[in-house]
């Protein structure tokens, strides 16, 4: 008996899905491409970070390098505690860090916010192709 018979699902489910059930190992197999709870709260940390466009905006400034505060601020023309609570929100996502240089504090992107903004710009680069 294939895995696929052993899932509770419809009798008249469209051969090629009950196919591709197969194929990933039935239910449990698909339940096995499911990312750990840990990751997936990261993750959904991460794009609940991304859904407002003034974060997007500054990824999109610390995607070229470092930058100080008082430059994103300029750039973005935003108050301090709006632009404080914004940074707040992405460095919890751990999207960016922010370090102290003299009385200077400089953001940058992560590991993790480079790689998403690889992705943000490949899907970017989709959409003017569009």
């Amino acid at each position: 008996m294939s895995s696929y018979e052993k899932c509770p699902l419809p009798d008249d489910i469209p051969e090629v899905i009950a196919l591709e059930i197969e194929k990933r190992g039935g239910i449990k197999g698909l339940k096995n491409c499911l990312p750990e709870d840990e990751c997936a709260k990261t993750q959904s940390k991460m794009h609940k970070a991304c859904t407002d466009p003034v974060r997007l905006k500054i990824l999109s400034l610390l995607k070229g390098g470092p930058l100080c505060v008082c430059a994103i601020k300029e750039v973005l023309e935003l108050a301090d505690s709006k632009l404080s609570y914004h940074l707040n929100v992405l460095k919890d996502a751990g999207l960016i860090e922010g370090y102290q240089q003299y009385r200077w504090v400089i953001y940058k992107l992560t590991e993790q916010g480079e790689i998403w903004m690889g992705c943000v710009c490949q899907s970017r680069n989709l959409m003017d192709s569009i």
